[in-house]
């Protein structure tokens, strides 16, 4: 592919590569889902091309990410009267993009974020990371309020184990 100029040979795998040990930024129109995390598109295409945001512009970013086959979409209208929250639990690939949307339970929803850290709001996760410092330090850094922040147990035995007997 030919972005802002130069060359690229892109795939979805080496896509989700560049996305390990990121944390997506907050959503304000578009954006992506990766590995269940809804990115905005610039962020993804300077993080796997290396150049600078103002190189090219959402919409090439998110015609690229589309080629590759991550799914689009766009915040819903009250989200961007307000600044968006960094990551809406992602729905099916088939729901993120267009009409007959699917709500998907929160608890599935966690799903990709099994062993993370999580800040949610609402239905919303803001952010997911490997520790609460991080967690914390991305609502600081975005300006962000959580109602809750806990980790996403890894194993049915690790939720049957904290319950009450």
């Amino acid at each position: 592919m030919t972005v802002s100029g130069h060359q690229y040979s892109l795939n979805s795998q080496g896509v989700e590569v560049a996305l390990q040990g990121a944390l997506p930024e907050p959503i304000l129109e578009h954006f992506v889902v990766i590995s269940g995390r809804r990115w905005p598109p610039k962020q993804v295409l300077a993080l796997v091309t290396g150049l600078d945001r103002a190189d090219f512009t959402t919409h090439h970013a998110r015609r690229v990410l589309t080629r590759l086959g991550f799914p689009a979409g766009r915040a819903a209208a009250r989200r961007r009267r307000h600044v968006a929250a960094a990551e809406t639990v992602a729905p099916p690939p088939s729901a993120a993009s267009g009409a007959g949307k699917r709500v998907v339970p929160l608890a599935e929803a966690l799903r990709p974020f099994t062993g993370l850290w999580v800040a949610v709001r609402g239905d919303e996760v803001l952010v997911a990371a490997s520790s609460p410092k991080e967690v914390v330090g991305w609502l600081a850094q975005h300006r962000q309020r959580a109602q809750s922040m806990f980790r996403v147990v890894d194993t049915e035995q690790a939720i049957t184990s904290a319950a009450p007997q």
